[in-house]
């Protein structure tokens, strides 16, 4: 017997059935557990709107169920998934978590430079998410939603513009000026796939397969690879 909170709900946690890799934490009660069972699909009920949701109506990244487990006090749902789009966030990652949380636990910071990079990394995901809001609800003394307005003319034309200042900011050697140039180029990048339907999640994916090529000597001169 499936054990709900006060509030008629349990959590369920949904991973990646393949990698067995946590992809994000919704509640469902017994309605959305059902639909869940009845379309293969995942379904949740929302806190904050108070209704029923179905995960990748809006976003097309459904997640096909291939197999729910209760534990041991059927109290907490794992969902394993298969993960369409090969994003379950909705700030365009493939997990719901990324924030990484320092602790000493030997009282040691045992981790990797990359690993320390993570945070400073998903800034381009709160860039992302921040144009995506201005999309959805524009403000008239808006800078991004007057590009949006625009178009793919006027928002090619400033990339044009902001990366040849990059490439003139390098040649003069002026360290603060890349770091100015260089920020406007990527916001107007993100400015451009938020145009053009392009999730910043899948840019990210590409780059993380991109990168795992490097170091494997038996790659040569393969396309793709940095």
């Amino acid at each position: 017997m499936i054990k709900y909170d006060r509030d008629g709900l349990f959590p369920a946690i949904i991973s990646d059935y393949q990698t067995q890799e946590v992809l994000m934490l919704g509640y469902m009660n017994a309605i959305s557990y059902g639909k869940s069972c009845a379309t293969g699909q995942t379904w949740f009920y929302s806190r904050s709107r108070q209704e029923l949701w179905h995960k990748g109506a809006t976003s097309g990244h459904y997640q096909n169920i291939k197999s729910m487990h209760f534990d041991c006090d059927h109290d907490t749902l794992l969902v394993c998934v298969e993960q369409v789009g090969g994003i379950a966030c909705h700030t365009g990652t493939r997990s719901c978590f990324f924030n990484e949380v320092e602790f000493d636990g030997d009282g040691t910071k045992n981790r990797s430079e990359q690993e320390q990079m993570t945070t400073k990394v998903n800034v381009l995901t709160d860039l992302m998410v921040a144009i995506e809001h201005r999309k959805k609800r524009p403000q008239g003394d808006s800078y991004t939603n007057y590009l949006l307005s625009e178009g793919i003319d006027k928002i090619g034309k400033k990339i044009a513009e902001e990366a040849m200042e990059v490439v003139l900011a390098a040649k003069n050697k002026d360290e603060i000026e890349i770091i100015n140039e260089a920020s406007d180029l990527l916001y107007h990048l993100m400015v451009l796939l938020a145009n053009s339907g392009v999730s910043y999640g899948c840019v990210e994916e590409e780059l993380q397969m991109r990168t795992a090529k490097i170091g494997n000597l038996k790659i040569k001169n393969v396309k793709g690879a940095l």
